[in-house]
Order: structure tokens, then sequence, then C-alpha cells
């Protein structure tokens, strides 16, 4: 399974849902709090090519997007081989 990397604030409702479907799959993620950790948001927004908003969400090496392009994928049947990739 690819590694599955989430940058988040703690009060951020689309990051406890983009978080909440990745748990409900069995998906473990390493998260990185940028409220936490200010200084690893420039990182998040060189990755996800100028991304601000949190969640940004990272399948191994390829930028998912936010919360509702991690659904979208899911809703379309293409989360999982992503995962499996």
């Amino acid at each position: 399974m690819q590694p599955v990397e989430i940058y988040t604030t703690p009060y951020c409702g689309f990051c406890h849902a983009a978080k909440r479907l990745l748990t409900t799959k069995g998906v473990s993620f390493s998260e990185v709090d940028v409220a936490r950790h200010p200084e690893r948001r420039q990182e998040m927004m060189s990755r996800s090519n100028g991304g601000y908003t949190v969640p940004q969400i990272f399948v191994g090496q390829t930028h998912v997007g936010g919360c509702d392009e991690l659904y979208a994928l899911e809703r379309a049947g293409k989360l999982d081989p992503l995962l499996a990739a």
C-alpha cells in the first residue's frame, strides 16, 4: 500500500472528514499539523503546487488534493487502486 500523508489543522472539518474516510478504509496515514508546525506550510504549498488550504493529501508521490477530491476518487472507485499502486 502506498504511504499516505495529509497536511491538516486541528479545527478543520474537511480534515476530519478526510481522515475519517481513510480510517474507515483501514488506511494508515501520517499527519502534518501545519497549525502546530507552521514552518511546514511552505513545504505543503510547494508539494501541492500552491495549495494553501487544508487538507492537502498525498498518496505516494501523487497529490490527490483536498477532501472533496479524496471523496470524488472514492465515489469513482479510483481511490483503492491508487492506494494499492
